[in-house]
C-alpha cells in the first residue's frame, strides 16, 4: 500500500518497502517475541498443514527476522534444512544471529527477492511464507516460483490476513491514515495486508500458479497487549505499510495521525487489557510436478 495518487509502480514501491524493512529490522526483531505469541496459532496452522516434519527441507520467503523459519528448523532437526530468504539483508541478520543462539546448524539466510528466486528447480519439500505474500505485487508469479522450486508433491503454505473487518487490529491504523492523507483506495490487484483476504482469492491464486489439493483454514489470532498505546508503539515501530501510507505528510501532521490512531484502538480496551481482532488465511498447495 503506497501514499500515491498515481498508477501503481511496482518497481517503486518494492525498493520503497525494502528501504523500510531495513530501517524498522531492529524494531521488528525487538518485538519478535510478542509477534511470535501473537502468531502462535498461524504458525501450528502451518506446520501441520504443511506437514512441517523431520528431515524436510523447508525454504522461508519474506522470513523476516527469523519467525517463524527458526522453530521451523528446529522441528525439521538436523537431518533436514531450512533456507530463510528476504529482501531486507537487516533482517535476516537477526534471524542468523537468532539460529546461532539455538544452536542450529540447519538454517541458512540469503537475500533474495521472493517473486524472482534464484534457487534451483525441485529443491525443496515445503515452502513457506507467514504474512509476505500480500505484499508481493505479482503474486501469481511468486507462487508460481515457489512451484518451481518445490519437488513434485511438494507443498506451499501461506498465511494471509483475512478481510478488513476482521482485523480491526491493522484496519483501524490503515483507515485513519487513509481518511488523514486523503489516499485513493487500492487498485485492483495492488498488494497490501487484505489483498488476498476475500473468500476464494487465495484459493484462485493458488490454482492460477498451478497448485491443486488447495486447502485453506481460517485462524483467529487475537492480537493482545497491555492497552491501546502498546499497540500503537508496536504498529508506529515496525509496520512499514503504515508508514508508507504516510509518506507524503508532513512530518507535524504525522504525530497527529498516530495520535488519532491510538484514541480509535482504545475501543479494543477492556477487563482483560487491550484485545484487538485479527484473523488469518493459511492456504496450502501441492506442486503436481
Amino acid at each position: 500500500m503506497t501514499a500515491q495518487s498515481h498508477a501503481f509502480d511496482p518497481v517503486a514501491y518494492k525498493e520503497t518497502t525494502k528501504a523500510q524493512w531495513q530501517e524498522a529490522a531492529g524494531a521488528w526483531h525487538r518485538w519478535t517475541p510478542t509477534i511470535s505469541e501473537w502468531l502462535a496459532p498461524v504458525t501450528e496452522a502451518m506446520i501441520s498443514m504443511g506437514n512441517i516434519s523431520k528431515g524436510a527441507r523447508l525454504l522461508e520467503v519474506a522470513a523476516g527476522a527469523g519467525d517463524p523459519s527458526v522453530q521451523f528448523a528446529e522441528r525439521v532437526g538436523p537431518s533436514g534444512s531450512v533456507l530463510a530468504t528476504d529482501i531486507s539483508s537487516n533482517l535476516l541478520e537477526y534471524a542468523a544471529e537468532e539460529a546461532r543462539k539455538r544452536g542450529l546448524t540447519n538454517y541458512e539466510t540469503r537475500v533474495m527477492d521472493g517473486e524472482n528466486l534464484d534457487l534451483p528447480e525441485a529443491q525443496f519439500d515445503v515452502a513457506t511464507s507467514r504474512v509476505g505474500l500480500i505484499y508481493f505485487p505479482d503474486q501469481v508469479k511468486a507462487l508460481t516460483g515457489l512451484g518451481s522450486v518445490l519437488k513434485p508433491g511438494g507443498r506451499t503454505v501461506n498465511a494471509v490476513y483475512s478481510t478488513a473487518e476482521n482485523n480491526g487490529f491493522f484496519s483501524v491504523p490503515i483507515g485513519v491514515i487513509r481518511r488523514r492523507a486523503q489516499l485513493p483506495p487500492p487498485l485492483p490487484g495492488q498488494p497490501g495486508p487484505f489483498s488476498l483476504g476475500t473468500p476464494g482469492v487465495l484459493e484462485s491464486l493458488y490454482a492460477r500458479a498451478g497448485f491443486d489439493q488447495i486447502e485453506t483454514r481460517v485462524v483467529a489470532a487475537p492480537l493482545r497487549m497491555a492497552s491501546a498505546a502498546e499497540c500503537l508503539k508496536f504498529e508506529k515501530e515496525s509496520f512499514g505499510a503504515l508508514h508508507q501510507m504516510l509518506a507524503n505528510m508532513p512530518a507535524e501532521e504525522q504525530e497527529s495521525v498516530w495520535q488519532e490512531i491510538e484514541d480509535e484502538l482504545r475501543q479494543f480496551e477492556g477487563s482483560d487489557g487491550f484485545v484487538a481482532p485479527c484473523e488469518l488465511i493459511v492456504g496450502v498447495g501441492v506442486n503436481p510436478g
